[in-house]
């Protein structure tokens, strides 16, 4: 399971030109699951997530957990592109549908985000708290 976190001051997502979702302070969280991705990665991943020390504390140094900041996911399947070959990305690693929305769906419960709606066509915006994102990613089976 792949997340590309980004730490922001708010964040939104709109489907068709409504908002389904936003937050103030927190973390923007593009989630992608991996065919081989199970329950383990999603709980793992949300977990370390909410652990990282990535925001400021009282003397300005990265130091402090998400704590009770906000978390919104959007599903990202295209965290799982490989372009090496060619100039077509290739999407075969990324988890079929119904399977990919079961773990994103535990993730989200685990870390309690707000959420987009998956697989629709979203807009997302988002305004930087700092220069902080993070590619995460759940530990690699033996």
């Amino acid at each position: 399971m792949r997340a590309l976190v980004q730490r922001v001051s708010r964040a939104a997502v709109s489907v068709q030109g409504s908002e389904v979702a936003a937050i103030g302070q927190g973390l923007l969280v593009l989630l992608g699951v991996g065919r081989e991705d199970g329950e383990r990665d999603a709980d793992w991943l949300a977990d370390k997530l909410r652990a990282l020390r990535i925001f400021a504390d009282e003397e300005g140094r990265m130091n402090e957990p998400l704590g009770g900041r906000d978390v919104l996911c959007v599903s990202q399947f295209t965290l799982y592109a490989d372009a090496r070959r060619g100039n077509r990305p290739s999407y075969t690693a990324a988890a079929a549908p119904e399977h990919a929305r079961r773990m994103y769906e535990r993730f989200c419960d685990r870390i309690g985000a707000k959420r987009g709606v998956f697989g629709a066509m979203m807009a997302v915006e988002l305004v930087n708290d700092g220069p902080v994102t993070l590619l995460v990613e759940s530990p690699r089976k033996p």
